[in-house]
């Protein structure tokens, strides 16, 4: 099942992968939101609307950094634990200064970059018999997933898929960022997985 794509003329693209309780056009108000708090740590006075109800509510988001489409930074909060525009800003401010892949964003670079936030729904755990029953489960293009192995663990998120069509190649290079042999598995291994409701700013 590939995204459905909403796009119209407010500047904003809606990739929908997911059921999520957040309007379709709540990307108008969240994306304005992540660009004011990064403006706001390089001293840069940006206006987003904060009065919308459902901002409050408890929510868990990444935030994606692009420039020129490359990747600039990634970070996000897998399980609601504070109110989503806190998330918003919080893991804005992360992904764009914090991420230990990348330099901290100049302020140069403010308006060259791309914002894309995927609000996550609850962790399902994915029960299982094995490898094989785990990657019959998994939803190409639909899942985000969680491997937790011991004190290991990463995620990918729905949009990795693009990269990795295969459920097996997925499964495997998530091994591989927790720090485990692609090849590993055992009773102790845990999957999670989750859809997410995603909006870019259109480049």
């Amino acid at each position: 099942m590939n995204p459905i794509v909403l796009t119209s003329n407010t500047g904003y693209v809606v990739l929908q992968t997911g059921a999520a309780p957040l309007p379709r056009e709540a990307g108008q108000v969240l994306l304005p939101l992540a660009r004011a708090a990064i403006a706001g740590e390089l001293g840069v006075a940006r206006t987003a609307r904060e009065d919308t109800p459902w901002l409050r509510q408890q929510g868990a988001c990444f935030i994606t950094v692009t420039e020129a489409g490359n990747l600039r930074g990634c970070i996000g909060t897998l399980r609601p634990h504070r109110a989503l525009a806190e998330d918003v800003r919080g893991n804005a401010i992360a992904a764009a200064f914090r991420d230990p892949r990348f330099k901290p964003l100049t302020t140069a670079e403010l308006d060259a970059i791309s914002l894309e936030i995927s609000v996550l729904s609850a962790l399902e755990a994915l029960a299982c018999s094995g490898e094989q029953d785990a990657l019959r489960q998994l939803r190409p293009g639909i899942d985000g997933v969680v491997l937790e192995y011991g004190h290991h663990s990463s995620t990918f998120l729905p949009q990795v898929w693009e990269s990795f069509k295969e459920p097996a190649d997925f499964l495997a290079h998530l091994k591989q960022k927790a720090g485990l042999p692609p090849d590993l598995w055992g009773p102790e291994m845990k999957l999670m997985r989750y859809t997410v409701q995603k909006w870019r700013e259109e480049q």
